[in-house]
């Protein structure tokens, strides 16, 4: 089984494997790339994307500023249905709930759709010490349980392996006949999930959101393995975050048009669930017992700042990890956490504290394209920063100094203001180049240059700038 990730200690000082991995490295470009681009599409289709993100960012603010009340409601919504609704504070609660429930209905295995909330309170690990079987039935999470391996992003758990890494991964694990074929990989994997959802009594989600007015739960997916967890087995259990709450079902448009086109590009997914408790009378499938689990989980101190607070709007897209040039080269595994990507950088340090991921915050380049990319605004640069300077400050005891850091970006601020300057700075790298830089790019061997280059790389400079190249082709002309 894969190693327990709830802790969510640090990013992996050992980034080395990844970069190396050449079949890694181009499972990632290639993926990406197509995601990218079907996103651009998508996007395009949507003349007033940005009045929408607008839109959902205010829902969020709205929502989080009045989180009780709406808590409050979700809740009386749900049991005036026929459900139940269970809080925890923190994770234990929450494990313990889900293992006591598995054990007084003596169920030894169950079902389980894709959820980074269970990750995040390592519901699987939890279940397996009591002996529980936990059958993840989403394709990707499927791959990387058979492989022992936590998920690598957020909507795209596999995302890492290649078509021939899978297909060897099938044929060792489950004995399916050497192929790389997509029909023959994916009948395996629905031939034997299937007995199993047949087989299951005890069903658990996660959900993509709550809506107070009417305790509608709603989960998003592509394969319908969610909609089997939630309607076959006799107990369906919500695993969902406190911050997953929106006010109303007119909001649910409009959040649906940004989160699936931000996550796969598509207009809409296959299946859209909306959840209203559990089987009514006359009704042929659907659980008999339904239960919705809000877990805080240190979500509540965040709602104090209201600046650290925008880091709850996150939607779980997965959308900046896509464009973040940090995680297209080490992948997701090395933040050593359940949300990798700049979301991770932010939300995770927060969770548990900052001096428990103090590396966190400083996995990123400061470009800005999550923050761009991001269906509900949340400023994730500008959280990274808040988060630098607390980590300084845990680190020295004491009021941070100003940073090496503030001062290379005040210096690049400083020359770009100016063509002169810029003209000047140019010609002060070109000639640290010849004498300090290497081929794979320039290297400053002198403090504070060398301990910032440590783990980063500057690219090699152009042979030529652009001026002297358009310099040349005028004087050509």
């Amino acid at each position: 089984m894969r190693k327990n990730q709830a802790g969510m200690i640090k990013i992996s000082p050992h980034t080395g494997p990844a970069l190396a991995n050449a079949t890694l490295q181009a499972n990632l470009k290639n993926t990406v790339g197509k995601v990218l681009h079907v996103h651009q599409l998508a996007v395009s289709e949507v003349a007033n994307w940005q009045e929408l993100r607008c839109h959902a960012e205010q829902v969020k603010a709205h929502t989080l500023a009045r989180l009780h009340f709406y808590l409050q409601e979700l809740e009386k919504q749900i049991k005036g249905q026929g459900g139940k609704v269970v809080w925890a504070d923190n994770a234990q609660d929450a494990l313990d709930f889900v293992v006591e429930l598995a054990h007084q209905r003596e169920i030894r295995r169950l079902v389980k759709s894709k959820s980074m909330l269970s990750e995040e309170i390592g519901l699987n690990e939890a279940l397996e010490r009591e002996r529980i079987e936990t059958v993840e039935t989403d394709l990707g999470e499927f791959i990387v349980q058979l492989a022992g391996e936590p998920p690598f992003h957020i909507t795209a758990p596999a995302l890492h392996k290649s078509r021939r890494e899978i297909a060897q991964l099938f044929s060792q694990k489950l004995g399916m006949e050497p192929s790389e074929d997509v029909q023959q990989i994916t009948a395996t994997a629905r031939t034997l999930l299937r007995e199993h959802f047949l087989a299951a009594r005890l069903g658990i989600t996660g959900a993509n959101f709550a809506v107070a007015e009417t305790g509608t739960i709603v989960v998003v997916e592509n394969e319908g393995n969610a909609r089997l967890c939630l309607s076959v087995p006799e107990t369906h259990v919500v695993l969902v975050g406190i911050e997953k709450v929106i006010p109303r079902m007119a909001d649910l448009a409009v959040f649906l048009k940004l989160l699936t086109r931000s996550a796969t590009g598509q207009r809409i997914t296959s299946y859209v669930n909306l959840i209203n408790a559990g089987r009514r009378e006359r009704e042929a499938d659907g659980p008999h017992e339904f239960y919705v689990v809000l877990v805080d989980n240190g979500r509540s101190r965040l709602l104090v700042d209201p600046v650290m607070r925008q880091t709850l709007h996150c939607i779980r897209c997965g959308a900046c990890l896509n464009v973040c040039p940090v995680y297209q080269k080490i992948g997701g595994h090395a933040y050593q956490s359940a949300y990798p990507g700049p979301i991770g950088a932010i939300l995770t340090p927060q969770l548990t504290s900052i001096e428990s991921a103090p590396e966190h915050p400083f996995a990123s380049s400061l470009c800005g394209a999550c923050a761009e990319v991001c269906p509900v605004r949340i400023p994730i640069p500008h959280i990274l920063l808040r988060l630098r300077a607390q980590a300084q400050r845990a680190k020295n005891g004491k009021a941070a100094r100003v940073p090496a850091e503030k001062w290379a970006f005040q210096l690049w601020a400083w020359s770009m203001s100016s063509p002169t300057r810029y003209s000047r700075m140019e010609a002060l790298l070109r000639f640290l180049q010849k004498l300090f830089g290497r081929d794979q790019g320039l290297r400053l061997p002198f403090p504070p240059f060398s301990q910032w280059l440590r783990r980063r790389e500057l690219p090699a400079l152009a042979p030529q700038s652009f001026r002297q190249i358009y310099r040349n082709r005028k004087v050509m002309l």
